[in-house]
């Protein structure tokens, strides 16, 4: 199940407020996210990875271009967020992308095509959300499926908020949409995420990537 934006839009910024599916969601992702269409499709997502009761959810983030994704990076919260709601942003503008977690920032994908790394930004997306069964690779690499006798597994969303631009000149005199760097507080709520939650980045497997990274 899922619902999805009327228009599309060229960069933004998000807010939504989920409590995700409590109990044994092993199996289940919660997806909320920004894509395009078409196989050369944009794609800015979170995703949250259910589990066993008792084992902690996985935040899953992943930022796509042109079709091209693998640049996933995956954190551990520091609260239930089965307990109640919590606020998942993005902030999208034409230099960086920001995923937040209740105002803490939790990672930066930063716009460096002069390093030939391709970045989402030609391409207008619509903002969608849905509760799908991933259970081929969302919990331990698909080892633990989803119960059925568990179900209705069920997510709750509130408060969506949003200041978004149709096209980038909507946008320039928006705060948010020169945005380049991270405030001193933010980058020092940033590293403490990277240091103590996070539990895999894309960029530092080599095994995976033993080319150079996508």
């Amino acid at each position: 199940s899922g619902f999805q934006s009327k228009k599309e839009y060229l960069f933004g910024e998000i807010d939504m407020q989920i409590k995700l599916v409590p109990g044994n969601s092993a199996g289940t992702v919660t997806a909320y996210y920004l894509s395009s269409g078409g196989d050369k499709h944009d794609e800015i997502d979170f995703e949250f990875l259910g589990n066993l009761s008792g084992d902690p959810y996985v935040l899953h983030t992943n930022v796509f271009c042109q079709g091209l994704g693998n640049r996933e990076q995956q954190f551990y919260l520091w609260f239930d967020p089965t307990a109640d709601f919590h606020t998942y942003s993005v902030q999208w503008n034409p230099q960086q992308i920001l995923f937040s977690v209740d105002g803490t920032p939790v990672r930066v994908f930063k716009n460096k095509e002069h390093l030939g790394v391709p970045y989402p930004k030609n391409q207008a997306m619509r903002i969608y959300s849905s509760l799908w069964n991933g259970d081929n690779w969302a919990t331990r690499g698909g080892a633990v499926k989803i119960d059925w006798t568990k179900s209705p597994f069920v997510a709750s969303y509130r408060n969506f908020k949003a200041q978004l631009c149709r096209r980038s000149s909507d946008c320039s005199s928006k705060s948010w949409y020169t945005s380049q760097t991270l405030m001193p507080t933010e980058q020092q709520k940033l590293e403490w995420v990277q240091k103590n939650y996070m539990i895999y980045n894309y960029c530092s497997d080599t095994k995976r990537f033993p080319q150079g990274l996508p």
